[in-house]
């Protein structure tokens, strides 16, 4: 399985063996894990050649939060954040991603050299598959339930993992319709987005299933709330327990792991895989 992601075409795993790694460029004061820290497009452009110096395979850069409880920015703001990062860093040699959920940032970060969106929304909004459509760009359909403002007050399912599996089956259905070829399309069950922390471990466990869906899976547990609810860290702790996360997901098939922490990441995996070449 390959992903085409406009000029680039990647394998489902590393020339390693292992899951592919986005690193996380949050361009944003209000980020839950580091709001603030590279709001400055400076800064943003120094980290996101940081974390492909230390292995990232893509970048996924956000100027807007969708944390539980973000309030929304607005378009010319979310605009004026992410595209001078994007077209700064144009040199770079993997997939620049760009995480928005609104068709006009789409087609002017695909303008700008974007190779990838990820959209939180899967490309409901008016407008966004015809954004998207007629480009190369690779896509990234997430599901979550709610708004990022109202998403965590009392979600609710009756089988989570098959709700999930429906929605981006049928979103990943509504993309072909629109003439829009798989080989672009990666799903993303949402960890964190409309979710308890029952519904997130649920999901894990049973990531596996998803392989059912035919594209590469993302999984983005890195910092997340949940694994603060189960050890009683802050964001700026969880690194042990999102490095736990990482390798559950990749035992349980994940194409693509969406972290913060792209060299701690890359170490683990590299031990894990390391222990299933010399197993037998």
């Amino acid at each position: 399985m390959s992903l085409r992601c406009g000029r680039f075409e990647l394998a489902a795993q590393s020339p390693a063996g292992r899951p592919l790694l986005m690193g996380v460029l949050n361009v944003t004061p209000d980020s839950f894990s580091d709001g603030g820290r590279f709001l400055r497009a400076e800064a943003a452009i120094a980290h996101a050649r940081r974390l492909v110096a230390e292995g990232a395979d893509l970048l996924d850069i956000g100027g807007e939060s969708s944390r539980p409880g973000a309030a929304p920015v607005g378009e010319d703001e979310e605009l004026g954040r992410i595209l001078p990062v994007l077209e700064a860093l144009q040199d770079l040699p993997v997939p620049l991603s760009v995480d928005t959920r609104r068709p006009r940032v789409m087609r002017e970060a695909l303008a700008a050299g974007a190779s990838m969106i990820n959209d939180i929304e899967a490309l409901e909004a008016p407008g966004a598959l015809e954004a998207v459509a007629a480009s190369a760009c690779g896509l990234c359909l997430m599901h979550k339930k709610g708004d990022p403002a109202t998403m965590q007050q009392d979600p609710a399912y009756a089988d989570v993992v098959g709700e999930v599996k429906a929605y981006l089956a049928a979103r990943i259905a509504a993309c072909e319709a629109a003439g829009i070829a798989r080989e672009r399309i990666v799903a993303d069950p949402g960890f964190g987005f409309g979710k308890t922390a029952a519904h997130n471990l649920e999901l894990l466990r049973r990531l596996a299933e998803f392989a059912a869906l035919g594209v590469p899976i993302v999984s983005g547990w890195s910092r997340k709330s949940t694994l603060g609810a189960i050890t009683g860290r802050p964001a700026g702790e969880r690194l042990a327990a999102s490095l736990a996360a990482a390798l559950l997901s990749a035992q349980a098939g994940a194409t693509i792991l969406r972290v913060h922490d792209v060299r701690e990441t890359r170490d683990a995996l590299a031990v894990w895989l390391a222990m299933r070449a010399n197993a037998g």
